[in-house]
């Protein structure tokens, strides 16, 4: 899996009032936890766009007083009015313990229902994904090659080795369904016999 470079400074107060004086700064009052002690810092709002506002899941390597700790986002705050990103939640990462993440799903092959008219649908964008570190893809590859008129890709298909898929295995993730032209054109079809 990809990883990112953000550096970090400790933050000598926590309270409410040297987090807003850092927002002020364009800094953001962040948390590491995981390891024997919770780790308060601040980063640049600015590092964080880079990781935050793209659909790649990445590891982050965090850049700490001189200390470099891989690490995942597992929570964002954000301002109800002006969506700044106000606190971020870094979980550090052990190689040894499994980590749950939410990957992107990439459709490959085309479908001959949809070449046939049919509609693709995609229900699930990203699949929630449990593996040790080193064991994370980039994105999930599931072929839409020979999917027909009504029929789907539900989570129980995909297998992929050293993961665990945490979804609900009867959610679907992609499904073709008849399309108005399609059916009118069935409609006409079957008027045209009669």
């Amino acid at each position: 899996m990809k990883s990112i470079a953000i550096s970090g400074s400790l933050r000598e107060n926590v309270g409410k009032r040297d987090a807003k004086e850092l927002r002020y700064q364009s800094l953001v009052p962040a948390v590491l936890y995981g390891g024997p002690t919770q780790t308060h810092f601040a980063v640049s709002a600015a590092d964080l766009k880079a990781v935050v506002y793209t659909p790649v899941v990445h590891f982050i390597d965090l850049q700490i007083a001189g200390v470099t700790s891989q690490a995942i986002i597992k929570d964002i705050q954000f301002h109800p009015l002006t969506e700044q990103i106000i606190h971020v939640d870094f979980l550090l990462l052990d190689e040894k313990k499994p980590v749950t993440i939410e990957i992107p799903i990439k459709l490959t092959g085309s479908s001959s229902g949809v070449k046939a008219g049919g509609k693709l649908v995609q229900k699930l964008r990203k699949l929630r994904i449990k593996a040790l570190p080193k064991d994370h893809l980039d994105a999930i590859e599931v072929s839409i090659e020979g999917l027909e008129v009504g029929k789907s890709v539900k989570v129980a298909e995909i297998k992929v080795p050293n993961l665990t898929i945490t979804n609900a295995i009867e959610d679907t993730i992609v499904s073709v369904t008849t399309s108005r032209a399609l059916r009118q054109a069935e409609q006409e079809a079957a008027s045209g016999k009669k």
